[in-house]
């Protein structure tokens, strides 16, 4: 069965979540702090009239923050009722995998642990890290109602 997912980068690596998670990717823009969060808590930012919390991926990860650059995106994600904007370095693009070519994730990716990972996939040259929203968000709920 294919599947479509949005490819990004981060850290030099590219990242994929499917595409039926995503519901939309901005441009970089101004975010609310809000005291008192986790520090790969962003913010909030206000899209369309809906307050989104803004987590910095590479933070989140624990990898070195960089500076925003043009190309940084904001990946508007949801999973069950939370929607959340993801810092991503850039948004690349569209891709169908075959999800029967997906492997199981090593026990850390760059960093990352395995939690976060649904898995690893080639496709030609490239190598895709599927990210597990769900596990990334997770925590964050709490967070975030806390």
């Amino acid at each position: 069965m294919d599947m479509k997912v949005i490819v990004f980068q981060l850290h030099n690596e590219e990242y994929g979540i499917p595409v039926q998670q995503v519901r939309g990717i901005e441009k970089m823009q101004h975010i609310t702090r809000v005291p008192r969060t986790t520090s790969y808590i962003k913010g909030v930012i206000n899209l369309r009239g809906v307050v989104t919390p803004i987590i910095d991926l590479r933070a989140r990860f624990d990898l070195e923050e960089i500076p925003y650059t043009d190309h940084t995106r904001i990946i508007i994600a949801a999973v069950g009722e939370i929607e959340v904007g993801l810092i991503v370095e850039s948004a690349n693009d569209v891709i169908d995998i075959d999800s029967s070519t997906i492997e199981p994730a090593p026990e850390i990716v760059d960093g990352i642990e395995v939690d976060y990972l649904n898995g690893v996939v080639k496709v030609e040259q490239r190598l895709l890290i599927l990210l597990n929203l769900h596990k990334i968000l997770e925590i964050d709920a709490a967070e975030v109602e806390g």
